[in-house]
């Protein structure tokens, strides 16, 4: 009898060959899938509505040097949690948003712009968060690069 690891692992490669390296199980019930961001929004969007990842816990943001990284971590109904993990160029790091489908993803989509500098396309205009409305522009916190200029004024 397959597990459900085993299940969602052939589903995702019968409908994207390119994800068959790309594939980890974590432990049960935990799994990861990296994705190219160009490939993102198709490989989610199956996800959601043909695997029965229909919960949206949480998007998590990385600064991997060069690149950012994005993890979507989704579950279905009965426990098994899925990361849909994808990266965007550091410089230019524009990814789609997910409000369409999880319209919970707002707060976290924010969250993504305010802390990494994150562009996400398709998210609607609305207040700053977490981020006070006159935190300086250009300063994302968890970029591991950022100093604040606090603190490059000491040691001036």
């Amino acid at each position: 009898m397959p597990t459900i690891e085993d299940r969602v692992q052939q589903e995702l490669i019968k409908r994207f060959a390119f994800l068959a390296d790309k594939f980890q199980v974590i432990r049960p019930r935990r799994m990861q899938v990296e994705v190219p961001l160009e490939k993102f929004s198709e490989v989610f969007e199956f996800c959601f509505a043909n695997l029965g990842f229909g919960h949206l816990c949480a998007i998590t943001g990385l600064d991997e040097q060069e690149k950012l990284g994005f993890i979507y971590h989704l579950a279905q109904e009965s426990g098994p949690m899925l990361n849909v993990k994808t990266t965007a160029p550091k410089d230019n790091p524009v990814i789609q948003s997910i409000i369409k489908v999880f319209p919970s993803a707002e707060v976290y989509e924010r969250e993504l712009i305010d802390l990494f500098g994150a562009k996400v396309e398709g998210l609607p205009p609305g207040n700053r968060y977490p981020l006070t409305d006159d935190w300086p522009q250009g300063e994302y916190p968890l970029r591991k690069d950022w100093h604040p200029k606090s603190e490059e004024k000491k040691g001036a």
